[in-house]
């Protein structure tokens, strides 16, 4: 959702200079003479997987940094920028030996990421491979051959100009032991201290612990049974019974084994009746608004303003924490209450009117990662203290930025189990991120289908799209709204899962405002066959949910002309 008045956002990547087609085996393949792996042979890279911060690493103007998260193995991993003409380039000196051949591969994620090697001493001297943007862990390899009086090698990782930061873990330089001191094999790692529980529900606990130096993963025992191997410390421990008590320990592992178990700490469940509290029903076809809790000209509201059409009010926006996956909120002064306490009494308010007032997460310029376990952990118990605190019954994702499936639909069914069943669970995607079901947007919206209320698709911003009869439809039309929501539904979202997104306003949005009355002409050629362009859907969708509007301050900006007219027509539907 946009924060200003017009939005710009790329069609597409263009890398500039070769484009190289490399295919990389996933594997690590062991050489040495002949292909061979000889006893002899070692990772012969120092610091390899950054457990010591940056130390034998040097980046390219700062550009680099030591993170704790996201990490494949181990506490550590590197997290550089590209910035300006800079591409974020980090090397390495690696002692080798003459005449020898070696494996090059490091583990990578994020950005546009290359790996090489330079100096070899043979041909070009230099050897590279690259991958674009991975939303997960992705394994890059190549090898290269020293020349007869090389003895040492400047291995690097470098980013793309203008691209996402990259991730690196686990760099290999695997051959014949150059004799420049490698990595110590792993030892067991300690057993962990700190494991405390959080606040439990009905069904789950929330525990965390203190990182162990060394561990790569973490294993969580329930009655000394295992319920859970993570590569964070924390995890949400779910299935439970109600009103029961449970004992939890934990151990850090690595390569070389497993700790001892930690200290049991017990905690007990939250008595049945408890799940999802006051928190009202959301009607069969509802409208959605969103709530700007910042002044970008538009009319500002307080919540008790929102306009009574709007029957979900999604709260834009939580704002990101330096810890991966966590969020908050803060109150903007501009919108005009004189005290937190206020906002919250208006919360409850909308609610005992039957309302849902749930927070958004993302925006034109949020941005939260939820790309690992500790992450995912950490969205789903910093989302609920949201929740808990401030009263809101649910939550929005309108991360515009790029999502990892896996990992966010993990945080949103934790999420789920601390809420309980009555959490409201919205999102609004650009258009481009529900053209097919292979997109990690529309994944996360299927894996989550039992606990998902509506996909409120932005269709905005976007230009020419394809629709599900396969056929280019311009924004800003009857066709383009049912053709494009066909997919949806085509593609396994239940009717009752699918919302129209459009602004309130000319002003709302930079492209794709179409008049209240194209709304409802959508909403009945999906729901009745009636009133639709050229395109017309095999049959009639009649629980289609509804329609969602950026934002009830655009709609207020234009005399509430947009509710007024989409309100009651999608209240009215049988």
């Amino acid at each position: 959702m946009d924060r200003t008045t017009t939005t710009s956002r790329p069609v597409g990547r263009r890398l500039l200079g070769s484009a190289l087609a490399l295919a990389v085996g996933s594997g690590l393949a062991l050489a040495g003479g002949a292909g061979t792996a000889f006893a002899a042979d070692v990772n012969n890279a120092r610091n390899a997987g950054f457990e010591s911060g940056l130390a034998n690493w040097s980046c390219s103007a700062g550009t680099g940094t030591a993170v704790s998260t996201p990490v494949r193995t181990g506490t550590g991993a590197l997290k550089a920028l590209p910035a300006g003409l800079d591409n974020a380039k980090c090397v390495q000196t690696v002692t080798v030996k003459p005449n020898s051949t070696y494996t090059l591969s490091a583990w990578v994620q994020g950005g546009y990421a290359y790996l090489g090697a330079s100096g070899t001493g043979t041909g070009t001297g230099t050897v590279s491979t690259w991958t674009p943007d991975s939303p997960s862990w992705k394994q890059l390899t190549t090898t290269f051959t020293t020349g007869a009086s090389t003895t040492s090698v400047e291995v690097y990782t470098h980013g793309w100009y203008g691209t996402a930061a990259y991730y690196v873990d686990d760099v290999s330089v695997f051959g014949p032991d150059g004799g420049g001191t490698p990595d110590p094999d792993p030892v067991v790692p300690a057993t962990p201290a700190g494991l405390a529980a959080g606040t439990p529900t009905t069904s789950a606990v929330p525990l965390s612990w203190n990182a162990v130096s060394g561990a790569t993963s973490y294993k969580v025992y329930r009655d000394g049974a295992l319920a859970a191997t993570v590569s964070g410390t924390s995890t949400t421990v779910t299935g439970l019974a109600a009103d029961t008590a449970y004992s939890f320990q934990v151990a850090a592992s690595n390569a070389a084994g497993e700790s001892a178990k930690s200290a049991a700490v017990s905690a007990r469940t939250a008595k049945s009746g408890g799940g999802g509290g006051d928190n009202p029903a959301v009607p069969k076809h509802a409208v959605t608004g969103y709530w700007q809790n910042f002044d970008n000209g538009a009319a500002k509201q307080k919540i008790r303003d929102v306009q009574a059409a709007y029957d979900i009010i999604a709260v834009s926006f939580a704002d990101s924490t330096t810890t991966p996956g966590q969020i908050t909120f803060n109150l903007d002064p501009a919108v005009g209450y004189a005290s937190v306490a206020d906002f919250k009494a208006d919360i409850a308010a909308k609610k005992a009117a039957g309302k849902s007032v749930i927070i958004s997460v993302g925006g034109e310029k949020g941005n939260v990662t939820i790309n690992s376990d500790a992450s995912a952990t950490a969205f789903a118990n910093s989302a609920y203290a949201l929740f808990q605190e401030y009263g809101f019954n649910g939550i929005d994702i309108d991360l515009e930025h790029g999502i990892n499936s896996t990992y966010l639909t993990k945080a949103l069914r934790q999420l789920s189990a601390l809420a309980g069943p009555k959490m409201v669970l919205t999102m609004a995607p650009q258009t481009i991120d529900m053209q097919s079901t292979g997109t990690e947007y529309f994944k996360t919206a299927l894996a989550v289908k039992d606990i998902l209320t509506v996909v409120n698709t932005q269709y905005y911003n976007s230009g020419s799209m394809l629709g599900c009869d396969g056929k280019v439809y311009s924004q800003g039309s009857v066709d383009f709204l049912t053709a494009l929501a066909c997919i949806q539904i085509q593609g396994g979202l239940d009717p009752s899962q699918v919302g129209l997104g459009v602004p309130a306003s000319t002003r709302g949005a930079g492209s794709g405002y179409v008049s209240p009355a194209i709304v409802n002409n959508a909403i009945d050629c999906l729901t009745k066959l009636t009133g639709c362009g050229t395109f017309k859907p095999a049959q009639a969708w009649p629980t289609l949910r509804g329609a969602m509007t950026w934002s009830t301050n655009w709609d207020a900006t234009a005399g509430n002309a947009w509710s007024n007219a989409v309100g009651p027509h999608v209240h009215a539907l049988p």
